[in-house]
């Protein structure tokens, strides 16, 4: 049984493109770390949002903005992402006050 966690074995032969595979494991498994984070703050927004308390939700929804601003600064989310995702979060607090 093969282990989920085993890093897969250097491509290629040459030691550049071993070097740039070693590179390529390290920076997808840190992109998949601030894009779970990302996903994380999102969803304190939602869960705050359904408990209808406002309050909580404007601070998550600053939290959240700050973690989706950090990814797109460190290249990990398009900037286009950025906004759609904020624009549709800020929507969903803004209906609390309706």
């Amino acid at each position: 049984m093969a282990d989920a966690k085993k890093p897969k074995l250097p491509k290629g032969r040459h030691r550049s493109q071993i070097k740039r595979h070693k590179q390529n494991l390290k920076r997808a498994e840190r992109n998949a770390t601030i894009r779970s984070e990302v996903r994380t703050f999102i969803k304190k927004v939602r869960q705050s949002v359904e408990k209808k308390d406002a309050a909580l939700a404007k601070t998550a929804l600053l939290d959240a903005i700050k973690k989706i601003d950090k990814a797109v600064s460190k290249g990990i989310l398009h900037s286009k992402n950025r906004s759609r995702k904020i624009s549709r979060l800020s929507k969903l607090v803004a209906s609390l006050g309706k």
